[in-house]
């Protein structure tokens, strides 16, 4: 074979010269001039599949024109270091959106959720069982929207373990509805605006788990929304969609609203199940897992309130229609909440890894006075690390991209921030609010959040030393990790991307702070070591 492509190619390449002398011969002779043989050969020479030379390879060139003749251009061939174009995400379609009643078009009741496509072929989903319910949403790509990112479809297959259906025990499903993280505003629009959405999430999560019944545990302050999803519960249930023979599918299935106190901590999975049972609000030590303790001591799975409510769509439009969006590990759609220094703040519905700046410039109209006046975002709630504007101009949004970006995704609500704000005492009002949120179970967590927020009182003024943002950093990195529940990292990631980012303004304040009272501030912010001299007061009086 290799021997007749080489004669082959070596005839192909006499040809082509052969061809090439007869043409530059014929340039003064018309076309229809040309003897048919020439013709021939040049239209064979032009398409040789075995003979290619440098020029064949370069960039198209436009067509020349000699002696009233135009000869076509070398085909140009696609090479291995030829780039991909980049694929663009974002602008979602309306067609493609979950949450169609996300601006409160229609009533939230029951005839205008099956007008917008709820409820629709549920008992279908249902009968087809759990494991193919489980294999959509693993096909799908679909992670926890609460924060952490767990696949779904792994965790919600933890409590169908070997021989489950030989347990008597109860199984629940328990909806964390306690939003409470600041600037998040995502799972309140859901329940107020497209309750329907959730109760039969509700139904086909609790399907893929073989659960019992679903527990929603809604935020204290949620009155107005635990109404409403307290109206379509109700409208399920009279309906026959949930309750005995739910869907007339033969699938038992009850689904109960929990009103919360008001604790932050309780967003924790844990916390949230003892808030459930009764108890405080404290977090509990893992293992043993809720999937095999959880709820009553019976196996449990807590999900979010985004999470529970795509998984009918996803059952409905398959798997793969919603890993169509978006970067490989982070597919989907997702509901951003974009507050702050935006000419208009909204909730709204996009492809997983938008570009920061287009989500902003396209749903919010822009940052205030544009975007060159966008001093720093916060782009997952106040839990995560702030980004500077030279970070944003090209920021992706979603989990991986913003882990790269050493912050996080979180909940998706984006605190933009322009020059007019004061960043070290925004992180510092930040650090107020995890102090007073703090259980005070964890020892890291009860004193770590108390200096913290002492210590940024202190900085918003400028009373310190250069030394001590590094012993601030040092605070945060000791209680980064050694706390039973998430609460730790929730207050020391927003001061260690304040450090990071904008330590030359902790720095200048305290020059400034240092020139203002007559010297430079001794350690813990007093200058010469008194309460008095320089008008300073301390943060404990």
């Amino acid at each position: 074979m290799a021997l007749i492509g080489q004669s082959k190619t070596a005839e192909s390449g006499l040809l082509l010269t052969k061809s090439r002398q007869t043409s530059s011969a014929a340039t003064t002779a018309s076309p229809s001039s040309r003897p048919q043989s020439v013709r021939c050969k040049l239209r064979f020479a032009t398409h040789n599949p075995y003979q290619f030379d440098d020029k064949m390879l370069a960039p198209r060139a436009a067509p020349r024109k000699a002696a009233g003749i135009t000869r076509m251009a070398t085909r140009s061939l696609a090479t291995v270091q030829d780039s991909i174009p980049p694929r663009t995400y974002g602008n979602l379609k309306d067609q493609d959106r979950i949450f169609q009643n996300l601006y409160g078009r229609y009533p939230p009741d029951l005839k205008h959720a099956k007008m917008m496509g709820d409820w629709h072929k549920t008992k279908e989903i249902i009968l087809k069982g759990h494991d193919w319910i489980i294999n959509e949403v693993k096909a799908s790509g679909l992670r926890g929207r609460g924060g952490a990112g767990f696949p779904s479809g792994l965790k919600w297959s933890f409590m169908n373990f070997k021989d489950w259906d030989k347990d008597n025990k109860p199984r629940y499903l328990v909806v964390n509805a306690d939003e409470g993280e600041p600037g998040t505003c995502k799972d309140r629009e859901i329940m107020r605006k497209d309750p329907h959405k959730l109760v039969e999430g509700c139904l086909v999560a609790g399907r893929a788990m073989n659960a019992t019944a679903a527990y929603i545990y809604i935020r204290g302050e949620f009155v107005e929304e635990a109404a409403v999803l307290q109206r379509a519960i109700n409208e399920a249930y009279a309906a026959g969609l949930i309750g005995k023979n739910a869907c007339d599918s033969g699938y038992d299935f009850d689904v109960y609203i929990h009103r919360g106190g008001g604790a932050y901590v309780c967003g924790e999975e844990t916390s949230l199940i003892e808030s459930l049972e009764g108890k405080q609000g404290k977090p509990r030590l893992k293992p043993p897992f809720p999937a095999a303790v959880g709820l009553f001591g019976c196996p449990s799975t807590v999900a979010n309130v985004e999470t529970v409510s795509v998984a009918p769509t996803i059952c409905r439009r398959g798997g793969n229609w919603f890993a169509g969006f978006g970067r490989e590990r982070n597919q989907g759609t997702k509901l951003y909440c974009i507050s702050g220094h935006v000419n208009n703040p909204a909730t709204v519905e996009e492809e997983m890894s938008i570009p920061l700046r287009e989500l902003i410039d396209k749903h919010c109209g822009g940052v205030r006075g544009g975007w060159d006046n966008l001093l720093a975002v916060i782009p997952g709630g106040s839990s995560t690390p702030i980004l500077p504007k030279h970070i944003c101009d090209d920021q992706l949004m979603d989990f991986d991209a913003l882990k790269d970006s050493q912050s996080g995704l979180g909940t998706a609500a984006v605190i933009v921030m322009d020059k007019s704000t004061d960043v070290v005492r925004a992180i510092a009002r930040l650090s107020k609010f995890y102090r007073h949120e703090s259980c005070g179970q964890c020892t890291p967590c009860r004193e770590g959040s108390k200096w913290t927020e002492q210590i940024m009182s202190r900085f918003v003024e400028g009373q310190g030393r250069a030394r001590e943002i590094d012993m601030l950093q040092e605070l945060t990195k000791q209680v980064e990790g050694h706390t039973i529940c998430a609460l730790g990292e929730a207050f020391a990631w927003p001061i260690q991307g304040l450090i990071r980012h904008f330590r030359p303004e902790l720095e200048a304040r305290m020059q400034e702070f240092a020139q203002l009272t007559g010297g430079e501030a001794l350690a813990g912010g007093w200058n010469h070591d008194t309460k008095s001299k320089g008008k300073l007061v301390s943060p404990g009086q």
